[in-house]
C-alpha cells in the first residue's frame, strides 16, 4: 500500500524533469551544485519529494536557493514570481483563521505549510530571494 505522502513512480519522474529544467534555467541560484547530487537525494527522500511536488501543485516553482552545511540538506524555495495562487488569500496562522467572523479563508499559511511538509521563509531567507529575481511585484507574501 502507498503511504499518503509518497508519489507514484511516474509522478517523481515527471517532477524530477520538471525541476531538473527549472534547475538548469536558473544556474545562478546555485552554481555550487549539481542536479546529479540533488536528484539523488530526492530519489533517497520521498517524503521530500511529495512536498516539492505539493508546493508545485499550488502552482509553485520550486527550486534549490540554499544548502544548509549543518544539517547536510538542500533547501528549496518557491521562486514563482507571484504568491502561486493554490496559496493565497490565507491567514497567516490557525489563530488568525478561527479569529476572523466573515470572509474566512480556507486555511492558514503556517497550516497549510505544515500539511504540505514545509516551512515559510525567514525575513532572511526571503531578501535572498528578493536578490536572485523579481519576486512578488504584484501579489504580497
Amino acid at each position: 500500500m502507498k503511504n499518503r505522502n509518497e508519489l507514484s513512480p511516474e509522478r517523481c519522474e515527471e517532477l524530477l524533469n520538471i525541476l531538473k529544467t527549472r534547475f538548469e534555467k536558473h544556474r545562478h541560484r546555485h552554481e555550487d551544485h549539481e542536479w546529479s547530487e540533488i536528484q539523488t537525494r530526492l530519489e533517497k527522500n520521498p517524503g521530500k519529494l511529495w512536498s516539492v511536488n505539493e508546493m508545485e501543485k499550488t502552482g509553485g516553482e520550486p527550486d534549490v536557493m540554499a544548502y544548509d552545511k549543518e544539517t547536510d540538506e538542500f533547501i528549496f524555495y518557491d521562486c514563482s514570481e507571484e504568491s502561486p495562487k493554490g496559496r493565497r488569500s490565507l491567514c497567516y496562522d490557525p489563530e488568525a483563521l478561527e479569529a476572523r467572523k466573515e470572509h474566512k479563508p480556507k486555511h492558514s499559511a503556517i497550516g497549510m505549510a505544515m500539511e504540505m511538509g514545509i516551512e515559510l521563509l525567514t525575513e532572511e531567507q526571503y531578501f535572498k530571494l528578493q536578490q536572485s529575481g523579481n519576486f512578488d511585484t504584484k501579489t504580497s507574501s
